[in-house]
Order: structure tokens, then C-alpha cells, then sequence
């Protein structure tokens, strides 16, 4: 966790989703008619928050009061409401998938969930329990001391029942505890269920002010009171701290306008005006303030900005020299680099040497690459998506960034949609273009469901849809809308690591790479000496193997080499499963038409496949995404020049 902002604290709501479906039972409706029960008038409604309507208002309100007690120790808490949609448990699963991901307790493990009397607490089970909730509240509770604590399970369940004191109900959680920062948290899932099966409401004071405060009385509990030398030492570590810290704030708090008086006269506090005058030197230092005259000093307007970028920039610093010192790689901190993902046609080539979560409580991600060029680059690649998977250590990628145009798709739609009265539909696409493919105009068709879910474009009963006019303004949107939530495309080049592919079997990265007419440019350094040193061993097997030779000083490289290499791989993975299943292995021919069950994906050098088994023999075909919805169920595919085609059962057609 990036960053810890002290005493700052937002409640994030998660994405909201379709308005007319909530209407009768959304959040902001209730808080008005309890508004309208305490008789508020509309002359007052701008006054009226909502910060006490829900459960635990009044333990919210009375500990917002009392502010921080001498002695007692800080706990950092983040928290974020998350609408779940009608029966889709996707994001619920995609979540705890994360707070379990590998490498986040003390032993580099994966996650183990726990609840209030359970040390493995069943996620499948409470993914089941959350489908029909209607939201979910996910917290970070951070203690400032929490590294001297042995287990922080002992810790959240005496949170959380003293939680469920204050809101008058039984809680329904699970949380995992993460010690791969500098600072030990834990991440706690709860359902927006009471006892009574109604939907939980906490009251935003409780949540802002309430529940940290409680964490914080937990924790001087358990450790004690924070002494004075503490106090003092934890005070010096933020004196040259290049971040936002509290005594930032306290700066700003006490300044008038950007001017800032220190006192002559002795405190009762002399530790704080020491720590204050240490900062007041090290912002100067900083260029973010000048002392005008003695005491006196003008602040820069943008401390707060700035101050965050600095902090977010020293996390970054210190997330890529983490990764690489797990991943055992050695790179100099002069040769690191930031991903600009708001210039447009950015792009990058490298392999993956770690990945994480730049912000937790959003899972904004964040991937470091070893480039090409021999620089180490961190990019923000946003947020994740519920049926994602985890990009693989070593695996080579190439990132993009997003651009927010149309795309050619949405012009083809807008042409046609505008010779037919705002109308589109598959039949019309065809009479405007004979010549398309199934694949092509279903790819169409799945380009305005996507939009449609957006409210771009409506879909009418008979299949057609109704595009307005400004349908490319409104793709336009669309595109911002992706690019905020994820401002780099990462496509996967070789699943295989670059030390493999030099001797693999099949149509590797280094293959495409010899082929291609313009191949990478590659750095003197890094990584970039390492792919031309298997670039090297490559050319050798191919000779080796017959399917290269030297002529005129020149290699010359076999006739269809990639088809020659991806064959000879599938002929030696058909054999090794044949041999398992004692079922026959059959090719499938564009025009085939493709029935059986999907079993699994397979990961090979030359691509990904899936298999696809029938009573008496089976196929191995290059694998899409959208399979993975049906593994275990019988599909069929229809096999066209562009790819495949795939439906479930009696269902619509999947796509390629």
C-alpha cells in the first residue's frame, strides 16, 4: 500500500450502474425520506449531508468529536462502497481473488482468507452468500505500528465485533491480511446484508470517523500508549520526508493565505515546534517555501500537489526496485523510466518482472518491464476486470496506450446506420457490404452490445439497433470512459520466458522477430543484449534444424516457417494427449464445422489452444477468452478465414 496519507480520509463509491434499476431502493432516495421523517425543509435541504442516516450514526457522531487523544496510536483506514450488479458476482470473485494473490505474507505466500471464527474462511461460499446483495463494503485498516504486531487476525475480529456493537447486527466478512509493503494491512470484505437479510446501510460518520476510531482504541490497547520518544521519533522521520505528510497539513491548517507565522513565543508542544521548523527547512529546500523574514514564511500555493506527486514518485522508485529485487534482476536506478500513457501512440516492448496494485482500494495496477531498449519502466495499466487474469512474471508484452478516437468499427456503423434512418443491423451490414464475413459483422454487433451498456445505443426486439447522429461523439466518450479506467492496452507476445525460446518447439517471439520487417530496436544493455544474444542461438537451431541456411552471406529462411514450426509443435502436444485419453487427434479446415466439449486452455510457444473433446476423438484449436465461460460445457465453432466463431449450447453466437 503506496503512500500511507495520514490523517486524510475519502470514502470511495464504486461504480454505480443503472439508475432506472435502483431507482425505488437507491441509497440518495432514503436519505431524503429519512431527511423528509426529521422534518428538513427544502429551504435547508443544502445543509443536509446524510452523514447520519444509517446504522452507527451516533457512536459515528460522538467519536468525530473527541478528535485524537494523547497517547493514542494512528490506524490508516480506506474504504470504498462497491454496487454489485443483479446476480453478477463477477467483480465479489475478481476482488478476492486479489486480496489471496500470491506473495503478501511474511513467507511470500499467497493470501488466506479468514473470518470472525474460521482461519481459512470459504471465498467461494461468500461469493455464493453475496449474489443477491446489492453492495459491498471493502476496507483497508492500516495501523501506523502494525509491524509490531505478530498476527493481525486477533486484531480485525476484535474490530469487527465491536463493529457489530455499534451497528446493533450480525456482520458477514472475510479479510486477508498483506505484509508485502512497508506498511502491514489487511483488507476486509463485508456484505451489505444485516441479520435480518435487509440491506446494511452504515451511516457515513461511522464510516469517516467512527470505525478508525475504534481501530485506533483497539491498537493503543493492545500496544499501549504512544510515548513521547515515539511520538518524537515518528515526528523526525516525516521532518525530511519527501511526501504529504501531517505536518504539512498542520502548516497549512495554521498558515493565512500562503503565509506562515512561527511562533517566538514557547509551546506547550516544544517537540512539534521543532518538528515544524525541521519542515519549514526541508520544504525550502524543496523550493516549496521561503522564509520572507525571520519566522516568517511564504508557502507554496501547490504544496499539497506537489508534495503528492513527489510521494507517489518516490513509491514508484521504490515498487520497481522491490520488483527487481524479487525477480533477481539487476538494473541501475538511472535506467528507470515512467510509461506515459497520456501521450497518444506510446509503446513499449519488454518482459514483465512484476506486477501489483499501485492503489489497493480501487485495484488501480500497476506492471514494471524490462524493456527493450535497456530502460526499466513502470506503467499504469488500471484497473482490473472481472474475469482478468494476472499477467505472468517473464512473460513478453507489448503495452499501447489508449487512445480516445473512433475506431474504425464505430465508422463503419455510423456510415451504415446513416444510410438506413439510424438503423443498424446484421442484415443491413451485409447489403452494405456483401463481401463481410460472419466474424466480421459479428464483431460489429458486439461492438454496439458493448456501447449499449454504456446507454449509447438501444438494441430494438427485432435484434436492429438504433444509432443516433452522434454516435461517433458519443464512441469518442466510450473511449475516454476505457482510457480512464485503463490507459494501456497490454497484449501478450510469448507466455514463454526468453531463456526457453532460443531451443523451443514451435513459432516463437524470436520467430516473428527474424521474420518481421522491421524487428524491435534493441538497447546495448539490459534486456535488449539478452534478446540478441537469443536472437543469435535462434538463427543456430533453425540451421540445425533444416529450416534455415547461410546463402551469400545472407540466412535464408524456409518457406512458411511459422506454419512449419506452430504444425510440428501441435503434432507433438496432440501425441503426448492422444496418448493420455486414448482418443484420436483431428484437424479442423476452414469451412469445418466444430461440436464437442471444451475441456481446457493450453499454453504453448506458439500461441494458446483450446482443447476440444468429442466421444471418439478431439481438436486442438487456437483458444479465445470467452471459452473459458463454457469449459466443461459442449460448444461449436464455425471455422472461417478470420478465425472461429463459437457458440454454447442453443445459445447466440460467442465470437471469435
Amino acid at each position: 500500500m503506496h503512500g500511507v496519507d495520514d490523517d486524510e480520509f475519502e470514502v470511495k463509491l464504486g461504480r454505480i450502474g443503472n439508475r432506472k434499476a435502483r431507482r425505488a431502493t437507491s441509497y440518495l432516495r432514503r436519505v431524503r425520506q429519512a431527511a423528509e421523517k426529521t422534518g428538513a425543509s427544502s429551504r435547508r435541504a443544502s445543509d443536509f449531508s446524510g452523514g447520519r442516516i444509517g446504522r452507527g450514526y451516533g457512536q459515528g457522531a460522538v467519536l468525530a468529536g473527541r478528535g485524537r487523544g494523547k497517547g493514542l496510536r494512528r490506524v490508516v483506514i480506506k474504504a470504498r462502497i462497491v454496487r454489485i450488479k443483479a446476480g453478477d458476482t463477477g467483480a465479489v470473485r475478481a476482488h478476492l481473488r486479489y486480496v489471496q494473490r500470491d506473495g503478501v505474507t511474511r513467507d511470500f505466500e499467497p493470501g488466506e482468507l479468514y473470518d470472525a471464527t474460521n482461519d481459512r474462511a470459504d471465498g467461494k461460499a461468500f461469493t455464493e452468500r453475496s449474489a443477491g446483495d446489492r453492495h459491498q463494503f471493502r476496507f483497508i485498516v492500516a495501523p501506523e505500528d502494525s509491524a509490531e504486531l505478530s498476527d493481525l487476525k486477533p486484531f480485525i475480529r476484535d474490530l469487527m465485533r465491536q463493529m457489530e456493537q455499534d451497528l446493533g447486527t450480525k456482520l458477514d466478512w472475510v479479510a486477508a491480511d498483506h505484509f508485502n509493503t512497508g506498511h502491514p494491512h489487511s483488507h476486509i470484505v463485508l456484505r451489505g446484508k444485516d441479520d435480518t437479510g435487509h440491506d446494511l446501510v452504515i451511516a457515513r460518520d461511522y464510516i469517516a470517523h467512527g470505525f478508525r476510531a475504534r481501530a485506533a482504541g483497539l491498537i493503543t490497547r493492545e500496544l499501549g500508549p504512544e510515548t513521547e520518544i515515539e511520538t518524537a521519533r515518528k515526528l523526525q522521520h516525516e521532518v525530511a520526508a519527501e511526501r504529504l505528510t501531517r505536518l504539512d497539513r498542520a502548516i497549512l491548517h495554521e498558515a493565512r493565505e500562503e503565509l506562515f507565522q512561527l511562533s517566538a513565543q514557547p509551546t506547550k508542544d516544544p517537540v512539534w515546534q521543532s518538528a515544524r521548523m525541521g519542515r519549514l527547512r526541508t520544504l525550502e529546500r524543496l523550493g516549496l517555501a521561503v522564509e520572507e523574514s525571520p519566522g516568517r514564511w511564504r508557502i507554496d500555493n501547490e504544496l499539497k500537489t506537489k508534495l503528492r506527486r513527489m510521494g507517489e514518485r518516490g513509491d514508484v522508485i521504490k515498487t520497481m526496485h522491490r520488483e527487481l529485487a524479487v525477480a533477481g534482476v539487476a538494473r541501475a536506478v538511472g535506467s528507470y523510466a515512467i510509461f506515459d500513457t497520456e501521450r497518444s501512440g506510446q509503446r513499449l516492448v519488454g518482459r514483465v518482472v512484476g506486477e501489483g496494485f499501485a492503489d489497493e482500494l480501487t485495484e488501480r495496477r500497476y506492471v514494471v518491464i524490462d524493456g527493450l531498449d535497456g530502460r526499466t519502466h513502470y506503467a499504469d495499466i488500471g484497473a482490473i476486470s472481472p474475469n482478468e487474469e494476472p499477467l505472468v512474471r517473464n512473460a513478453i508484452v507489448e503495452l499501447k496506450s489508449r487512445t480516445a478516437e473512433p475506431r474504425e468499427i464505430d465508422r463503419t456503423i455510423a456510415k451504415i446506420a446513416a444510410a438506413n434512418h439510424g438503423t443498424y443491423s446484421d442484415r443491413l451490414h451485409r447489403q452494405f457490404d456483401p463481401q463481410a464475413s460472419n466474424e466480421y459483422v459479428g464483431s460489429h454487433v458486439r461492438r454496439l452490445e458493448a456501447v449499449r451498456r454504456q446507454g449509447i445505443v438501444t438494441r430494438r426486439a427485432d435484434g436492429s439497433w438504433n444509432v443516433g447522429k452522434d454516435y461517433l461523439d458519443q464512441a469518442v466518450r466510450y473511449e475516454e470512459l476505457k482510457r480512464s479506467r485503463n490507459p494501456v492496452r497490454v497484449a501478450i507476445l510469448s507466455w514463454q520466458r526468453l531463456e526457453d525460446l532460443p531451443s523451443a518447439l514451435g513459432a516463437t517471439w524470436l520467430d516473428r522477430q527474424l521474420l518481421v520487417k522491421t524487428p524491435e530496436t534493441l538497447g546495448p544493455s539490459g534486456m535488449g543484449a539478452e534478446v540478441e544474444t537469443a536472437l543469435r542461438a535462434r538463427r543456430q537451431w533453425l540451421i540445425e534444424q533444416g529450416l534455415a541456411r547461410e546463402e551469400g552471406g545472407q540466412l535464408r529462411y524456409a518457406r512458411g516457417l511459422l506454419r512449419t514450426l506452430e504444425a510440428r509443435e501441435l503434432a507433438r502436444t496432440a501425441a503426448d494427449i492422444a496418448a493420455r485419453n486414448g482418443l484420436e487427434h483431428v484437424e479442423v479446415q476452414a469451412g469445418d464445422r466444430l461440436t464437442g466439449v471444451y475441456r481446457r486452455m493450453l499454453t504453448l510457444n506458439s500461441g494458446r489452444y483450446a482443447l476440444i473433446e468429442r466421444s471418439r476423438d478431439f481438436a486442438l484449436v487456437p483458444w479465445r477468452p470467452v471459452l473459458e465461460r463454457a469449459r466443461g460445457q459442449i460448444v461449436t465453432g464455425s471455422v472461417g478465414r478470420e478465425g472461429i466463431s463459437w457458440s454454447i449450447g442453443l445459445k447466440r453466437g460467442l465470437g471469435r
